[in-house]
C-alpha cells in the first residue's frame, strides 16, 4: 500500500488492499470501495449515524445558531445553524492509535 507525500490513504490505497488481501480484480476492487463509500455518503446525507464496528462511528449533530466574532475586526457576527458530521473512534482503535 502506498501513501502519498502527506501520509494520506486515498481510496486507491483502499482498492489495492482490498485487491491484495481478498484477490478481486483491481477493477473490482476499486468498485467495492466507490460502493461502499458512496452508501456511508447517502446514509449521513439521509441523516443516519454510521457505526463500522472496531474502527468507529462518523456521527450527525445539529448546531444551533450562535454569535462568533470576527478575530480580525473583533465583530460579532451570527453563526447560522448547521448540521455537522464528527468521528468518534472505537475503543480497539483508539487503542492501535495509542500503540
Amino acid at each position: 500500500m502506498s501513501e502519498d507525500e502527506t501520509g494520506t490513504l486515498t481510496r486507491a490505497d483502499l482498492a489495492d488492499v482490498v485487491h491484495l488481501k481478498l484477490g478481486l480484480s483491481r477493477a473490482e476492487s476499486a468498485s467495492l470501495v466507490e460502493r461502499v463509500l458512496y452508501h456511508m455518503c447517502n446514509s449521513l446525507s439521509d441523516g443516519q449515524n454510521v457505526k463500522i464496528s472496531g474502527f468507529g462511528s462518523f456521527v450527525l449533530r445539529d448546531k444551533g445558531e450562535r454569535i462568533g466574532r470576527n478575530p480580525k475586526t473583533g465583530v460579532e457576527v451570527p453563526i447560522a445553524p448547521r448540521r455537522v458530521m464528527t468521528f468518534r473512534a472505537s475503543q480497539i482503535m483508539r487503542d492501535k492509535i495509542a500503540g
